[in-house]
């Protein structure tokens, strides 16, 4: 199974979970007088259409290059993430509000069982994240990455409407606003990671050189095709789960343009063998001195 396609079943696992945990949450918050189990519900409504945007994005970037995308259409991944990051700062804006608006209005105590639905929500979107996480690394997507924070942030909302809702039930009345506070801090923790989703997003799309470790494995790896005898530049940029590399080696002076030319095939072939999610990768011929 290729990065894409594994990336595609992950995001699969994302809208199940999400779904199925949006109307959990919504009825016990409901029903449980927690309106931080609320907030909880509307981020986990959120995350499914952020998820089905991550599909997308997903899907369209597997496209082949064409005459008007000579790269492939991989660069679409931080748009999407940019849209994530949206819907992101939309929930933790929209859950911000609702906390203040219910601070100020008189509620009941949240129900004490809604501890019990939480404890099992924070471990099921930890358990999510850590899965998720760990494929956006596999397959060096950035949108997965985006889709595996969002559990996370579902996670930090789920321990502050646990905390608050403790705090409403030890200390009883007089305190039933806990869990609204609660949800309020759960925004702010929303939209800081938000900025840690959107940084690396940027500086993708911006080509921004982030990939050092590539960049030396790129270098080791050239010195073992014969007639190679060492390397200048190497810029690489990231497009999807794909790198497009421009590499300048050096050769010997005295060959002829036929056999640099063999030898720049050669290398081109070599690194797209032995480095994973390499795509467009093109080799400038430089003479020793």
């Amino acid at each position: 199974m290729n990065n894409e396609q594994t990336a595609i079943r992950t995001i699969y696992f994302s809208l199940i979970s999400n779904t199925c945990l949006a109307l959990i949450k919504g009825l016990a918050g409901f029903f449980g007088n927690s309106y931080a189990l609320i907030a909880d519900a509307i981020e986990s409504a959120t995350d499914i259409f952020s998820s089905l945007l991550v599909l997308f994005g997903l899907k369209y970037a597997k496209r082949p290059a064409d005459e008007n995308h000579p790269y492939g259409h991989g660069k679409i991944e931080p748009l999407i993430t940019f849209l994530v990051v949206a819907f992101l700062v939309t929930s933790a804006t929209i859950i911000a509000y609702e906390s203040i608006q219910n601070i100020q209005t008189p509620h009941e105590i949240p129900k004490s069982w809604t501890l019990i639905v939480l404890g099992c929500i924070i471990l099921w979107k930890e358990i999510s994240f850590r899965i998720v996480i760990k494929k956006s690394k596999e397959t060096n997507s950035s949108s997965l990455k985006a889709d595996a924070w969002h559990h996370r942030s579902d996670a930090i909302t789920s321990i502050m409407a646990f905390l608050g809702i403790s705090i409403a039930l030890i200390f009883g009345e007089g305190y039933e606003t806990a869990d609204d506070w609660a949800a309020l801090l759960a925004s702010f923790f929303i939209l800081y990671n938000s900025y840690l989703i959107f940084r690396p997003a940027l500086g993708e799309i911006m080509d921004e050189h982030l990939y050092d470790n590539l960049l030396i494995e790129i270098r080791e790896k050239s010195m073992q095709v014969r007639g190679i005898l060492g390397t200048e530049k190497c810029f690489i940029r990231k497009a999807g789960t794909k790198y497009h590399v421009d590499l300048h080696a050096i050769v010997d002076a005295e060959i002829s343009v036929k056999e640099g030319h063999e030898i720049a095939h050669n290398l081109k072939d070599y690194l797209r063998k032995e480095i994973a999610n390499l795509a467009h990768v093109l080799i400038h011929i430089e003479p020793n001195e």
